[in-house]
């Protein structure tokens, strides 16, 4: 468990780090992510970019945690 801790945070940082590098991918403003905006008011639901994650994550998991 403390394995798989460390490197969720690890993985958090780069994230972070790197999130101006991924916004200029299109990350977080693909088909199916819903904003909506009001005056004083601005709600972000990133759907479509989320199920991607997910599947990557799910993908990487699977390949490195050896299909357990």
């Amino acid at each position: 468990m403390q394995k798989f801790l460390i490197i969720a945070g690890v993985l958090l940082l780069a994230a972070g780090l790197l999130w101006p590098v991924l916004s200029k991918l299109g990350l977080g403003r693909l088909p199916g992510d819903i904003m909506i905006r009001r005056e004083g008011l601005t709600l972000y639901f990133p759907l479509t970019t989320m199920i991607i994650v997910s599947i990557v994550l799910t993908l990487i998991m699977r390949f490195w945690g050896g299909g357990k």
